[in-house]
């Protein structure tokens, strides 16, 4: 149980892999989550590819979250990653987050690694309170705007150390600034 949730909030999901009749859910779900949404051409331009697995985390047969990853000879890549907006903070996240940690050792790779919008705070949080630590920004990273975005790492074998904008108290500083 994470952060005063009681056990009425938890969400227990199944999760399995990502098939094409989940995905008119997995777009609801991307087109409520993100002001710049992927659509259908581009998951199917990645799940075509060899690498690339989605999964999905279900509950009474609905589709609460998925998540599209890649996997490299040491790692494991997060593409897109997200839950239904009504089930967030019910762990369906943490859930997702925990089943590809545990892939990490069974798979012999080392680390997950994401690149997440300057904006999404909740994400950079989420993803902070599961160890993962923002070890790079990357500048204009986004074709749909000039934004950056913040690489951020888990490692399963040793600790990162922290990179700007993320100190361990999770307030993001920015040092030129007045």
């Amino acid at each position: 149980m994470s952060f005063g949730q009681t056990q009425e909030q938890q969400l227990k999901v199944q999760i399995r892999w990502l098939i094409r009749r989940d995905m008119p859910e997995v777009l609801d779900i991307e087109q409520r989550s993100f002001e710049f949404a992927w659509g259908e051409e581009h998951f199917l331009e990645y799940l075509r590819q060899r690498n690339c697995i989605g999964m999905v985390a279900e509950c009474n047969q609905k589709i609460v979250g998925f998540m599209i990853y890649e996997l490299h000879k040491s790692k494991l890549r997060v593409l897109n990653f997200a839950v239904d907006p009504k089930m967030r903070r019910r762990d369906v996240g943490t859930q997702m987050i925990q089943r590809l940690i545990d892939k990490l050792a069974q798979q012999r790779r080392e680390e997950i690694e994401l690149e997440i919008r300057e904006t999404n705070l909740p994400a950079q949080l989420f993803f902070q309170r599961h160890h993962f630590k923002a070890t790079e920004v990357i500048r204009e990273h986004y074709d749909d705007t000039d934004e950056d975005a913040y690489r951020m790492q888990y490692r399963l074998d040793e600790p990162l150390e922290w990179v700007l904008p993320f100190p361990p108290s999770g307030r993001i500083s920015f040092p030129d600034a007045a």
